[in-house]
């Protein structure tokens, strides 16, 4: 037996009166958390919701998140978290695609009406049976008529179940990849996947009882989900919520919290730079931040050497995906950093990276990264063709091109589908970028390929500029012309005020393509 769910029935026993999950001026112990849980459990199963049937979940980082995540776990079915951005047709694809049987969802907000969309979605389903509303007071009238809320379905419920004994390798977690090449696919993910890379995501960070965590990063998102969420409760943590990114937002908790555990996506540490008001107590915040973690994009080292100067604290970096739990490597504090990189891998888990042909290339040559090991998914739901490619031979094709050095630091160059072939030759948008973002007056840029009929492609820059300076187009491609070889720099750049990003804080290159 290997339920997932242990993770927080063991701390509930082990840190029960800790605070474990704070929202604004609301905090919930372990114990509390876990009778939550166990209420969603019972409620669920009242429902008729079996082992092995799937569930999905819409919510911003609320407290609800881990009660109705974890609730799901111990009745044995699997979780399928939604993006909280998505519409009525992709809602509805989602629930079609993981065979939902059930659908919680947040009311939301005026700006983003989470609970209509969701509703209409759960409407277009064909075999999602139950629809539970999130409101943030049970007694709160439901944004749709005549629809269950999550307080109905706890009403009553006792605190507590007897989890259902699901073994290693079933289900946990249905998580939908970002669909940069047609339709999302489901990772499925096995309750061993998960409770594996916790543990190694709470020794990589180091956690302790005593660390406070601030999760801003969205909760439905494998990052946040496994290497803060499930690590910390596996170490006892106490975890800030925060819905939304706003560099204030996350420095005014930073310092009311003493928060001392971080991670982010690069656009986060980006805007943590470029925030100016001096309205907090910088020292108090740098004395309480121990370590911060960086992931789901590459950062690039102008980021990353403008943090650790302002806050005086190391940004260790990792790599990871969806399809593997997510962490892959890391760069382990025990053993040292290099800034970056993404560091080696983790513990149980092998890494290559190969040609076209499948063989390994020389250090510090270019090829795909591929790995293998305890944190690969079982694969892509319902998708057993494209499952026999991307894990051919038991290893998983990252798509990602990469590098590895001496000591056996691997280094991401970029995405393969991002590269850009100019007249024959390849160009990675990363190399670009950062070169690009050495420029004085640049705060943020985005590299892409666009169609050219002599080239092939051509190489065009978005880039966004710093409050009060002023750089035209042809300046900024003459000045980067002297900085990277001929066939690289951007022959077009676009000034823009702001790049698209997803709700995870990348930069949606899909949207800049289309315009």
């Amino acid at each position: 037996m290997l339920n997932l769910s242990v993770l927080i029935e063991d701390s509930a026993k082990r840190y029960a009166q800790k605070n474990a999950f704070t929202f604004m001026d609301i905090s919930l112990t372990y114990a509390q958390m876990n009778g939550a849980a166990n209420q969603v459990a019972n409620g669920l199963v009242a429902k008729g919701i079996k082992p092995g049937d799937k569930v999905a979940l819409s919510c911003f980082n609320l407290p609800y998140f881990p009660i109705i995540y974890f609730g799901i776990l111990k009745a044995g079915a699997a979780v399928v978290p939604l993006s909280v951005l998505l519409k009525k047709d992709e809602i509805a694809y989602h629930l079609n695609d993981s065979d939902a049987k059930a659908y919680f969802c947040f009311t939301g907000t005026g700006e983003l009406p989470m609970g209509q969309m969701g509703h209409a979605g759960f409407n277009e389903a064909a075999n999602c049976e139950h629809f539970f509303m999130i409101m943030p007071k049970p007694d709160m009238p439901s944004s749709v008529e005549d629809t269950e809320t999550l307080g109905s379905l706890m009403n009553g419920q006792s605190p507590q179940f007897e989890t259902h004994p699901s073994s290693a390798e079933d289900t946990a977690v249905i998580i939908y990849t970002s669909g940069t090449t047609g339709k999302p696919k489901g990772a499925e993910l096995s309750h061993a996947n998960l409770m594996l890379n916790a543990v190694l995501s709470a020794d990589l960070i180091q956690f302790n009882t005593n660390d406070t965590a601030l999760i801003v990063l969205p909760l439905f998102h494998i990052f946040a989900m496994t290497v803060l969420m499930n690590a910390g409760i596996y170490r006892g943590v106490s975890n800030i919520l925060l819905p939304r990114f706003e560099a204030e937002a996350v420095l005014g908790l930073m310092q009311k919290h003493e928060v001392s555990v971080f991670a982010g996506v690069p656009t986060m540490y980006w805007g943590l730079n470029s925030y100016q008001n001096e309205k907090f107590d910088l020292e108090a915040i740098k004395s309480n931040l121990r370590i911060c973690a960086s992931g789901g994009a590459s950062l690039p080292l102008k980021v990353l050497e403008d943090f650790e100067a302002k806050f005086e604290v190391d940004i260790i970096e990792g790599y990871g995906m969806s399809e593997g739990s997510p962490v892959v490597t890391f760069n382990h504090l025990d053993v040292g950093r290099k800034p970056g990189s993404i560091g080696t891998p983790v513990w149980g888990v092998e890494v290559k990276v190969v040609d076209e042909e499948g063989n390994e290339v020389p250090v510090g040559e270019k090829g795909e990264l591929l790995y293998k090991g305890h944190n690969v998914m079982k694969g892509y739901y319902k998708r057993p063709e494209v499952n026999k490619e991307v894990l051919k031979g038991g290893w998983m094709h990252s798509g990602d091109v990469a590098t590895k050095d001496e000591d056996g630091f691997y280094y991401i160059v970029d995405r393969t589908k991002d590269m850009i072939i100019r007249g024959g030759l390849n160009v990675y948008p990363r190399e670009v970028e950062e070169a690009i973002l050495k420029h004085a007056a640049v705060s943020l840029c985005a590299v892409i390929g666009v169609p050219h009929e002599e080239m092939g492609e051509e190489i065009k820059a978005f880039v966004v500029l710093k409050d009060g300076v002023s750089v035209s187009p042809d300046e900024m491609i003459a000045w980067t012309k002297n900085q990277i070889a001929a066939y690289k720099y951007p022959r077009i750049i676009e000034l823009v005020d702001a790049l698209p990003m997803s709700a995870t804080g990348k930069i949606l290159k899909k949207e800049l393509r289309k315009s």
